[in-house]
């Protein structure tokens, strides 16, 4: 089991979304899922994440049924949650590189 659990929300985001993968790829803190969420898409963006999923096996694509919104689509996420945390990042969004590493010691510093 993952101690985080990055939801990411997409919709028609082809032009960002692989930045964002990669700066949560990019990481020091490395125990983590990344639960990406397409809330029916029309661009390339479906392809673009199985690209990256299938290099990383933390990548886990869902795919809403109907259209939910971001809100929808970040409830999706955290219903197929493993983690013991949760984390959201939109799809247009990019993190520094010890971004998850500060949260999770913020956490132990205050629980």
């Amino acid at each position: 089991m993952p101690v985080i659990s990055v939801i990411v929300p997409t919709y028609n985001l082809e032009y960002y979304i692989a930045e964002t993968l990669d700066s949560i790829l990019a990481q020091t803190f490395t125990d983590f899922e990344v639960l990406v969420i397409d809330d029916h898409s029309t661009d390339k963006t479906v392809e673009i994440i199985q690209q990256y999923q299938s290099k990383d096996s933390r990548i886990k694509l869902l795919i809403n049924q109907r259209k939910k919104g971001a809100s929808g689509a970040r409830n999706t996420g955290i219903y197929a949650a493993q983690g013991e945390w949760v984390a959201f990042l939109d799809g247009d969004d990019f993190w520094s590189v010890d971004s998850l590493e500060c949260r999770f010691n913020s956490l132990k510093e205050y629980p």
